[in-house]
């Protein structure tokens, strides 16, 4: 079980909230708003209603024990810009933040975050590339009996690494290789503390019969 902070509870901030917890993790959720405090209450560890610009009070959360926070104040570009920077002082290990634009997330990135993203320019970039070929394309055949497969991760693969999938063990099959949408990466035989993301494409190898296991899978 991981620990995760998040600020900001607009829709991005929400579902994000809500999926860590459901994964297990550990999962506290700020917001100036109370009535989106109510909202998230059930889908938390702890939800706490407080103004994140706050210096003082944000110290006093012991952030810097967390595994990441995760910071989406919307339109609000300074005031995700002055929360970055209080948490890299705090010494918040991983600062994600969601970024308006290319512009901001450099700004993001020269006050403290350790990574941004915008939500919209990743979807986008999967349906495109939905559109221009397949999410799941054919087999491509290998050795007799052996297939290569790329496929959207399966909602039960979604926030979980790789090591605890423990394919080869559930499935008989490996993945061999990832391409992540946001930021564009390609990697090759990914480490097994890797955790899985929806908008990751994963390349998997395997014989037929388990692969078609795997394309079974929601």
């Amino acid at each position: 079980m991981k620990r995760f902070a998040v600020i900001g509870l607009g829709r991005f901030g929400f579902h994000v909230a809500k999926v860590l917890f459901e994964e297990g993790h550990e999962v506290v959720a700020i917001d100036k708003e109370r009535s989106l405090i109510q909202e998230i209450d059930s889908f938390c560890t702890e939800a706490i209603v407080m103004d994140a610009t706050d210096k003082e009070r944000l110290k006093s959360l012991g952030l810097n024990e967390m595994d990441s926070v995760i910071v989406s104040t919307g339109d609000k570009i300074s005031t995700s810009i002055l929360i970055s920077l209080y948490l890299q002082e705090m010494g918040v290990k991983y600062i994600l933040v969601k970024a308006v634009d290319e512009d901001h997330a450099k700004i993001l990135k020269k006050v403290g975050a350790t990574e941004t993203i915008r939500p919209e320019m990743a979807m986008a970039i999967r349906v495109a590339k939905g559109l221009s070929a397949p999410n799941i394309m054919d087999f491509i055949p290998l050795a007799k009996g052996y297939n290569l497969l790329q496929v959207d991760p399966p909602k039960a693969f979604i926030g979980k690494s790789i090591r605890q999938l423990d394919l080869r063990a559930k499935y008989n099959v490996h993945i061999i290789a990832i391409k992540e949408l946001s930021p564009e990466n390609f990697i090759l035989v990914p480490p097994p503390d890797f955790i899985i993301k929806d908008i990751d494409i994963l390349i998997m190898l395997g014989k037929s019969e388990d692969m078609k296991k795997i394309r079974a899978l929601k």
